[in-house]
Parts: C-alpha cells; structure tokens; sequence
C-alpha cells in the first residue's frame, strides 16, 4: 500500500507526499505529487522536504504547485492487500518441496549457504 512509504532523507521517518527526480540533461530538480511507484532513480520526500530542497548552483527547480498530500489507499491497494492475505492464509496451497540434490546446503530462494571448506 502507498501509505506506508517514507521519506527518503536520511533519519527521516515522515509519510512520503512527494516525488524528486532529476532532468541531468537540462540541470533541473522536479519536485512533484508522490509518484504511484517508487523507482530506482527517484526520491520520495516528505512535505518538509519537498518545500525546503535547493539545487546545486545553475540547477532549477520545478515544484509542484498545490499542497502535497498523503496519499490515501486506494480500492485497488486495499483489494491487493486482502487477496496476498488470502493466499497466504489458504490450507490447500502448494508447499514447495526440498530438493534432495541441495540436502545440507540449506539453499533458500536465490541464496545459497555452502559448507565449510575442508582442511587437508
């Protein structure tokens, strides 16, 4: 669900309300409504955040204008939430079965515990 991103600022614990991405090519800092996914080169920001930012010296800033607000789940989000609920909660789901080829090597979704080396 939306609701429980955070600000991307360092110790800041406060609701994300704002998206921060950058135009490089045209040395602009775009400061707009929270975005409805968070992407790898984007920043979440808070409403203190977002009013406060400045930009490196020759750089703008392009800024929302309107209140930043929480974003309230929407239908979607809430359906989301209650079918991966559901799922999880069903008896009658498959239950993956250990592979007999990785007995004792305790392998577990894309990682792998090996063992020890053997001192000669």
């Amino acid at each position: 669900m939306r609701s429980v991103r955070r600000c991307s600022r360092a110790g800041c614990a406060n609701p994300a309300v704002a998206t921060l991405t950058y135009a490089y090519a045209d040395s602009t800092a775009v400061v707009g409504p929270l975005a409805s996914y968070s992407e790898p080169h984007s920043y979440d920001l808070c409403e203190e955040h977002a009013l406060r930012l400045t930009a490196p010296l020759g750089w703008e800033v392009v800024r929302h204008d309107g209140e930043f607000a929480v974003p309230e789940p929407s239908v979607d989000d809430l359906t989301a939430l209650a079918e991966a609920v559901r799922e999880a909660g069903r008896v009658d789901r498959p239950v993956e079965q250990p592979d007999p080829h990785d007995a004792g090597t305790g392998r577990r979704g894309h990682l792998r515990v090996l063992p020890n080396p053997v001192a000669d």
